[in-house]
């Protein structure tokens, strides 16, 4: 029983532990990672004496068997669920929907080129740019009330550049994720582009697309 629940404690703090400082992001996914590994070796002990119940004199007490697999399983499940999202999306944090000319975040990171944009169509085709009725002025402050009504930081915004800065924090791990968006004239409206990029971690989990999505669905 100490086992599984030293398990669950391990998973569950290691997300809030790194969003409130108490250790770095890197700490955090080693605390999850051996927390996985303990709730294995709990869920396999707990399962051991589960099966040991058919034997009568080991009756004693049998919901402290399984009370402790049921805990183990809940330890494992959640990593395990996240390594499942992981194999199903491609290894990448840098979605945008103009991959040819995305547009540059205010911390200057380097777009990946040709692959990560080979990565990005294949997985997420319905990353577009999206095209709308209203002149860039007005664009850009729909953008604005768009990114806040999803709980984004605005960090800066250039109407007349047509240009918004913003950062979207994660509600479990508290990582930071950088936005621009961008607004050009299109014909008698505008055309707005964004690019949203994880700081940590090499796969988003489709985080980034699913944030890209979420927003122009506002927008649009």
């Amino acid at each position: 029983m100490l086992l599984a629940l030293i398990a669950l404690a391990m998973v569950v703090l290691a997300g809030p532990g790194t969003k409130h400082g108490w250790w770095p992001w890197d700490i955090g996914f080693t605390v999850i990672k051996w927390g996985t590994y303990v709730g294995f070796v709990a869920a396999a002990c707990a399962l051991i004496l589960v099966l040991m119940l058919a034997v009568p004199r080991w009756r004693a007490r049998p919901w402290v068997p399984v009370t402790a697999l049921v805990i183990a399983l809940v330890a494992i499940a959640p990593p395990l669920i996240v390594r499942n999202q992981a194999r199903g999306v491609p290894p990448i944090h840098d979605i945008t929907t103009d991959t040819a000319d995305p547009p540059a975040l205010r911390v200057g990171t380097a777009y990946g080129g040709a692959a990560v944009a080979a990565q990005q169509q294949q997985a997420y085709p319905d990353i577009k740019p999206l095209v709308v009725k209203a002149p860039p002025a007005e664009a850009v402050q729909s953008a604005i009330d768009a990114a806040r009504s999803l709980g984004w930081e605005i960090v800066s915004s250039e109407a007349a550049a047509g240009r918004i800065d913003a950062v979207a924090t994660t509600w479990w791990w508290g990582f930071k994720d950088d936005i621009a968006i961008r607004v050009r004239p299109e014909g008698t409206g505008s055309r707005v582009d964004i690019r949203s990029v994880s700081r940590v971690g090499r796969s988003d989990l489709g985080a980034n697309a699913k944030r890209i999505r979420e927003f122009l669905a506002k927008l649009g």
